[in-house]
């Protein structure tokens, strides 16, 4: 049996921390794993600048209620769905993604959560596993189960590793020259037709 995992911001979905970003005004929230590989770095520094403008969660999800997956996502979800069992690996927080994941038909979210106090503030991050998407996809492997994945980033790459085909759709050049094992994407159509390339069935696109 075949699963595809997929990663969901910049993937499925426009980057929260990006959009927040453009919407108040600070430049260093623009940063992704794109940019900062190390995620504990990644997180602390969004805690602070957080906490330096006194902005909470209910800020954030604010922005995130105007947000749409991006063009084309829910048919190409529907198209997965359809073909394999799917599961989203994202190294976002719960509290964050379930709007986004009802406008996407709510597929299986594996993802991280927040501690949030009384007022609201950010306080910390907890994540599910250490490496949590390559051990999913190891868990998966257990299972018997043969993986297909894709992703745009840094914290993809070891989930890519480990599947038995990675692909990266929509990742910046930097990603792309780091990593020339995995095919590179940019369209869904493209992104479907690898996928189908990987799969040991034959599949319609």
């Amino acid at each position: 049996m075949e699963l595809l995992c997929l990663d969901l911001e910049g993937v499925l979905i426009p980057e929260i921390w990006i959009n927040f970003a453009e919407r108040t005004g600070i430049e260093e929230l623009r940063a992704t794993t794109r940019d900062i590989p190390d995620y504990d770095e990644l997180m602390r520094m969004r805690l602070g600048l957080l906490d330096q403008h006194g902005y909470g969660l209910s800020d954030i999800q604010a922005v995130i209620d105007t947000l749409e997956p991006l063009e084309g996502a829910p048919a190409f979800v529907d198209w997965a769905r359809e073909h394999f069992q799917l599961i989203i690996l994202s190294d976002t927080f719960y509290e964050f993604a379930l709007p986004l994941m009802r406008k996407l038909g709510q597929p299986t979210l594996f993802c991280h959560r927040l501690e949030v106090d009384g007022s609201g503030r950010i306080t910390d991050y907890v994540l599910r596993q250490q490496d949590p998407k390559r051990a999913s996809v190891k868990a998966l492997h257990s299972l018997n189960y043969r993986v297909i994945a894709a992703g745009d980033s840094y914290n993809d790459t070891t989930m890519l590793s480990e599947a038995e085909q990675g692909i990266l759709f929509h990742a910046p050049d930097n990603v792309i020259a780091e990593f020339p094992q995995f095919p590179a994407v940019h369209s869904y159509e493209d992104l479907k037709k690898e996928i189908v390339k990987a799969s040991n069935r034959e599949l319609p696109l």
